[in-house]
Order: structure tokens, then C-alpha cells, then sequence
């Protein structure tokens, strides 16, 4: 399952730096598949939508910082933990209950993100 930032967020920050898919952002910045990912140009996404990694799509949260859920691999293929419910200092990283998914689902989408 992906992870939600609630909005017990403090926009402190200290996520974003931590995610390695890059799938955190600031709240109401623009995101792209391609951020700190090997994707780019047009790619066909697990699910089998056909999208532009390069374009900008729209933020999900334009008040806190937000998690992209095709972006979330919980860290799968990097830590053994969501780094950003890790360092979070209010506990506002956690599971998101709309996008459960299971481990070999989540280590696929690594794969997919960084072409391994």
C-alpha cells in the first residue's frame, strides 16, 4: 500500500529529501513521473495508462506536502522501512488505506521506476 501524509502535516519538510522515487512533494508544486526516476518521453505505466513522464501533472494536496501513489514503493528495494514515516516528527506518514498493495506489487513499481 502506498503512504498518505495527513494533514496533521507540519510542512516541515523533512520527508522529501527522504523518498527515493522522489513521490513527495510540496504541497500545491507540480509533479512528474520522471522526478528521480528513469522514466521519461512516453511511457506506458504498470496499470497500462500511457502517459508523458515528462509533463507536469497536477498536485494532489495544495496545502501539505502529498504523496504520489504511483510513485510509493513504501521503500521496497531501498529500506526496510517508508523513510518518511521514519524521520516524520508528528507521525502524519502512514499507510493509505485507498492503495493496498502487496509487497511483489510494490517492488515491481520499483523496478519499473528505476528500470532495474
Amino acid at each position: 500500500m502506498a503512504i498518505i501524509i495527513t494533514d496533521e502535516c507540519i510542512n516541515c519538510g523533512a520527508c522529501e529529501p527522504e523518498c527515493p522515487n522522489t513521490a513527495i512533494y510540496e504541497g500545491a508544486d507540480d509533479w512528474r513521473y520522471k522526478d528521480g526516476t528513469a522514466l521519461a518521453g512516453t511511457v506506458i505505466l504498470p496499470d497500462g495508462t500511457e502517459v508523458d513522464a515528462d509533463e507536469a501533472q497536477t498536485p494532489i494536496s495544495d496545502e501539505i506536502y502529498y504523496i504520489v501513489p504511483g510513485k510509493c514503493t513504501e521503500c521496497k528495494g531501498f529500506h526496510d522501512e517508508p523513510q518518511c514515516a521514519a524521520v516524520c516528527p508528528v507521525d502524519c506518514c502512514v499507510p493509505d488505506d485507498n492503495y493496498v498493495e502487496d509487497e511483489e506489487t510494490l517492488l515491481n513499481r520499483q523496478a519499473f521506476l528505476h528500470n532495474e
